[in-house]
This record gives C-alpha cells, sequence and structure tokens, in this order.
C-alpha cells in the first residue's frame, strides 16, 4: 500500500511554528509519506504576501530542511500568477497518478469551499484532510454537507488505499499564532521569539523583512 502525500498551502509570509507543529502531527498521525510545503505566489482569496516571493521561499526552504517529512513545493511560486488549488493537485496527478494525496485544510475553509474555483473538482484529485478543534461539531452550509455527506469518512486507512475523494475530519489543536501577529510583533520592535523556527528568525532579521516603513 502506497502511503499517501499531504499537502499544506499558504502564503507562508513568514512560516511559523503555528503551521509547523500541526502539519508533522498530521504526518506523524496519519503516517504520511510526507507533508509537501506549497507557498502560494498571490492566493485568490486574501490580500497580496508583504514579502516578495523570494523570502517566502528562503524562509519555507529553512524551515523545511531542520525538520525530517517536511519538504517544498515551489511550483506554485514558479507560476507567477494566482495560485488554485485546482491546478497544483491536477498537475501533481499527472505526476503521481496512482499516489494518494491529501489536500490539508482548516475547518473554516472546509465550510468555505462551495467559493473555491471549481470547488466540486478537488476530490477527483485529491482527499481533503481538514484539521479542527477536539469536540468541534460541523456546521456547514448545504452545499458542504452535501459534499460531506458523500466523500466523508473516519477511516484514515482510506487515505492510504485510494488516491482520492475522501473528507477526513482530524482532531488537531490549533496553536494561536498567526503570521500576522508576528509581522505586527516584528514591526512594533517586539521579540517573536519562539514563535518561528531560528533559522527563519534569523532570516528575517538578516534581510530586514516586516520592518516598519521609515518615514
Amino acid at each position: 500500500m502506497t502511503k499517501a502525500i499531504g499537502l499544506l498551502g499558504g502564503t507562508f509570509d513568514p512560516i511559523h511554528i503555528g503551521h509547523l507543529r500541526p502539519a508533522i502531527h498530521i504526518l506523524e498521525r496519519l503516517e504520511l509519506a510526507e507533508v509537501r510545503l506549497l507557498p502560494n505566489y498571490i492566493p485568490p482569496h486574501r490580500a497580496t504576501p508583504d514579502s516578495a516571493p523570494e523570502h517566502r521561499l528562503a524562509m519555507v526552504r529553512l524551515a523545511t530542511a531542520q525538520t525530517p517529512g517536511l519538504t517544498l513545493d515551489d511550483r506554485e511560486l514558479r507560476r507567477n500568477r494566482p495560485s488554485y488549488t485546482i491546478e497544483t493537485l491536477i498537475e501533481l496527478r499527472q505526476e503521481l497518478p496512482d499516489t494518494p494525496l491529501c489536500f490539508l485544510m482548516g475547518m473554516d475553509s472546509l465550510c468555505s469551499l462551495d467559493r473555491w474555483h471549481r470547488w466540486q473538482e478537488l476530490l477527483d484529485h485529491a482527499h481533503l484532510v481538514v484539521s479542527h478543534r477536539p469536540g468541534w461539531r460541523p456546521d456547514f452550509n448545504p452545499a458542504v454537507t452535501a459534499l460531506y455527506q458523500r466523500h466523508g469518512t473516519q477511516d484514515s486507512e482510506q487515505l492510504h488505499r485510494r488516491p482520492s475523494g475522501c473528507i477526513y475530519l482530524f482532531d488537531n489543536p490549533e496553536l494561536d499564532i498567526s503570521s500576522t501577529q508576528i509581522r505586527d510583533c516584528i514591526r512594533n520592535g517586539n521579540n517573536a521569539q519562539y514563535l518561528l523556527p531560528e533559522p527563519v528568525a534569523d532570516y528575517i532579521r538578516d534581510k530586514g523583512l516586516y520592518q516598519r516603513p521609515v518615514l
């Protein structure tokens, strides 16, 4: 049985412990072959990232270099245009026709999935592994409810047995850390230690990222 590959997209502006710790937890608990981190070039439904693509790429490379099982996939940055998940999944499926793929997301993303570009096609190419706080109860809109009724599973083995098509809800305590919080912390001259991997913190300091503009 081929082990599934996890896929985690994001702006990673900057990448921090709140991204890495849950990714490692999923990697270990679901026994994935790896989790690939995919930095977005320009996310379609979010503000343009503060730092340039080359800086975000470098920070993810530094973070994954010291974390076994986490790897960097830069395909979305290389497109130089808005990043749509469906395009990435189609491309990966062409490269890995029989390998199970697990696209990782938070519960807020699943609840708004029907607003994603070509959302009905996502499960043709990957599973959706959805992190939520323990004890959380689903509160989906009708479109997402119908999708979950067709594709939901509580059997994690299905993520390895089938290449795509399942929605799996995963208890994964979230760390209350955000990239916005870290950027504001740095701009205000405060210490972001322990929120970031040390090599990433060093890179931010060396490149002068997220500093308050000089008037």
